[in-house]
């Protein structure tokens, strides 16, 4: 991407927006193109239409989506699908309109069969069933990137996907339908300030591959410049860690030292999540962060936002 290039981030208040906001910024790009959800609603085809018509971004990261915990993804399953198929169909038939140069899409882990083999490869996409509870969320995301596919095969687009690992980092959503890791801080923080222990979703025997977003940022502007295939790519750390293990970790951060309840009547989701990244490693890319430490910069940075 040139440094001067108009760059639209859709859903740089989130947290993957956020983390490419600041590194495209920390690297010189000065066109970026933002706008909040109250100024722009990508739900509305003729309000995505006259923003792209004006704008004429040059690149654009569509990292805007409807997001939430397998709580919410459990309770709100048309929320879910029809909110996150009106951005992406939106957004990318105006990149396309509109002669976006490239475009990234973010994909989910989701998106993989429930007992896919793992790690789970790119090859793995579609080969069987995906798990229930996030269903209509993975649905929409797999809609994203076949979308994206099919501009590239009729109109020659460069539009991308990726599909990174469970991610945490600064500027997360601090409530209860926030992802796994904030969650367990605020947890863990509610449990210290009124002296009760945590209850903590499912079994903790369910496995995950967690990643810091400022890595996530770093990988998407080496893709943005080094790939345009149509299959997905995977992002991540290739280390899987259980939420029982997680949560001990982030206990001992917080310093909670008291007991923790998993409630077994509730869902784990699929049983593991481990991506295999061998693509983009063999590209030249690989992740800096390592768990503990991008949970200690996470803990950091919600000590000031919570005033603990």
């Amino acid at each position: 991407m040139e440094k001067t290039a108009k760059i639209f981030i859709a859903g740089h208040n989130g947290l993957v927006g956020s983390a490419l906001t600041s590194l495209l910024k920390k690297k010189g790009f000065n066109n970026l193109i933002l706008v909040s959800k109250k100024e722009l609603d990508l739900t509305r085809q003729n309000e995505v239409d006259n923003f792209f018509s004006e704008k004429k971004p040059d690149y654009v990261f569509l990292c805007a989506a409807k997001v939430g915990n397998i709580r919410d993804n459990f309770n709100y399953p048309a929320d879910f699908i029809l909110e996150n198929l009106l951005i992406q169909t939106n957004v990318i038939f105006a990149s396309y309109k509109y002669g976006v140069k490239k475009l990234m899409f973010f994909g989910t882990s989701c998106m993989y069969p429930k007992f896919a083999k793992q790690p789970m490869k790119e090859s793995y996409l579609l080969t069987d069933l995906i798990e229930k509870t996030n269903e209509p969320y993975a649905i929409a995301k797999i809609a994203g990137w076949k979308l994206c596919e099919s501009f590239n095969r009729q109109y020659n687009t460069k539009f991308i996907t990726v599909i990174p690992a469970n991610l945490y980092g600064p500027n997360d959503r601090l409530d209860d339908s926030g992802h796994v890791v904030p969650s367990l801080f605020l947890k863990f923080y509610n449990a210290i300030k009124t002296n009760t222990p945590p209850v903590i979703w499912g079994t903790g025997k369910a496995k995950r591959e967690f990643f810091y977003v400022d890595d996530c940022a770093d990988a998407c502007l080496f893709l943005m410049d080094n790939y345009e295939e149509n299959f997905p790519v995977n992002v991540g750390t290739s280390v899987c860690i259980s939420i029982k293990e997680l949560s001990g970790l982030i206990a001992r951060i917080v310093g909670y030292k008291g007991k923790i309840i998993f409630d077994k009547t509730k869902p784990d989701g699929a049983p593991i999540r481990l991506l295999d990244s061998t693509k983009i490693r063999k590209m030249g890319w690989k992740p800096s962060t390592s768990l503990e430490t991008g949970l200690n910069r996470v803990w950091e940075w919600m000590q000031k936002k919570i005033n603990f």
